[in-house]
């Protein structure tokens, strides 16, 4: 096995330089210049989404044979239509009995069959627009498609998401990481707001949170009861980050009541009252895709003057990287690499594997196989 056999890290960087790509899901229009400085809710794409096709079938609605229908046809093909209106009538003896077809959609007539008698009514096509989500300055432009933003910022990765990209204020909730939430400190200031508490938040007060206005919540850990609750099922292994439930929430350690990592929180606390941008989308299979907090740098600061780019890519593990342990018996553990030893070693299970030595902060030194720790990267 190889001795670079560990779970990439999670990034937790004071400052680092993120790219942003911003694009629609067709060709449309660019609304920003490279170089042009964006604010999170800046638009800088549009285009409009073809509306939704629907058959509507003339021949039976009427009566009549398939290749007859286009004759009674009162809309022909290009024409609007509004939901309700009639589209198609017929008469017959002397006028006596009358059918007609109404349509169930308001759009536009794209197709009317003489094969199969019937029509297609294409609903009207929907806007839509990107927004920047972070502060940043455009790089590059992605010609009829979108953007790439790129932004110095602080750039924390967590543990699991759900709910998609949001932005507001940071507001820290609690005193300390090892603090739980109430749902009695949710008053009208934090509406609008990204929350942070340190080590639990529980279903009465990510209902409370909605009720406010609350636009995110990060903390330490959730229960996975509340998060069933919350979400009204149980979380499968399929990607996250569509879930309509009212706010975005980033758990940045894991289940349970897990208290919040010492450098995290701090590093939360430093920037209080910034602009947040989060995104709770969450993929664990292959394409890993880690729940994101950004802290954009305003453009003056001293920080990012003196900030070399640096190389992105892990180093791998080293004596005091610091890790996070992954599975039990260790499970949410912080600590430092205070060892890699070469030999290998049988486990209980007889698999045969590289460990390492883990100094925990709590003092402890354990020894567990690599693949049972990530990186956390700062």
């Amino acid at each position: 096995m190889s001795s670079q056999a560990y779970t990439p890290g999670l990034k937790r960087k004071e400052v680092y330089i993120v790219r942003k790509r911003r694009e629609l899901p067709i060709s449309g229009e660019i609304l920003v210049k490279e170089g042009e400085h964006v604010t999170p809710n800046s638009p800088v794409a549009r285009t409009k989404v073809p509306g939704e096709p629907h058959m509507i079938d003339i021949a039976y609605t009427l009566g009549v044979i398939a290749e007859d229908a286009y004759t009674f046809m009162l809309k022909k093909m290009g024409d609007p239509v509004t939901k309700g209106e009639r589209i198609a009538f017929k008469k017959s003896f002397f006028g006596l009995f009358t059918k007609e077809c109404l349509s169930l959609y308001t759009g536009v007539v794209e197709l009317v069959s003489e094969i199969t008698g019937q029509v297609i009514v294409r609903e009207s096509p929907l806007p839509v627009e990107i927004l920047a989500y972070i502060s940043g300055d455009v790089e590059k432009i992605i010609p009829n498609l979108g953007v790439i933003i790129k932004s110095p910022a602080v750039f924390i990765q967590g543990i699991f998401g759900v709910g998609g990209e949001t932005f507001g204020e940071l507001k820290i909730m609690s005193k300390t990481k090892e603090d739980s939430a109430s749902s009695i400190e949710l008053t009208s200031d934090c509406t609008g707001k990204i929350l942070v508490y340190g080590a639990l938040v529980d279903i009465a007060t990510l209902r409370k949170a909605v009720e406010v206005g609350v636009k995110g919540i990060i903390v330490g850990g959730i229960k996975g009861n509340d998060l069933k609750d919350l979400l009204g099922y149980q979380i499968g292994v399929a990607i996250t980050g569509n879930e309509d439930i009212g706010l975005t929430l980033i758990i940045t350690e894991g289940f349970g009541k897990m208290n919040m990592s010492a450098m995290t929180f701090e590093l939360l606390k430093k920037f209080e009252g910034k602009i947040t941008s989060i995104n709770g989308t969450t993929q664990i299979r292959a394409g890993v895709m880690r729940p994101e907090i950004i802290i954009p740098y305003d453009e003056e600061s001293p920080v990012i003057k003196s900030y070399k780019e640096e190389e992105t890519d892990s180093k791998g593990l080293m004596e005091c990287t610091q890790i996070r342990l992954i599975r039990e018996p260790y499970y949410g553990a912080l600590g430092y690499v205070s060892g890699l030893p070469v030999e290998l070693q049988t486990l209980e299970s007889e698999s045969v594997v590289r460990v390492l030595d883990v100094k925990l902060d709590d003092g402890r030194v354990v020894t567990v196989p690599r693949a049972n720790v990530e990186i956390i990267e700062a």
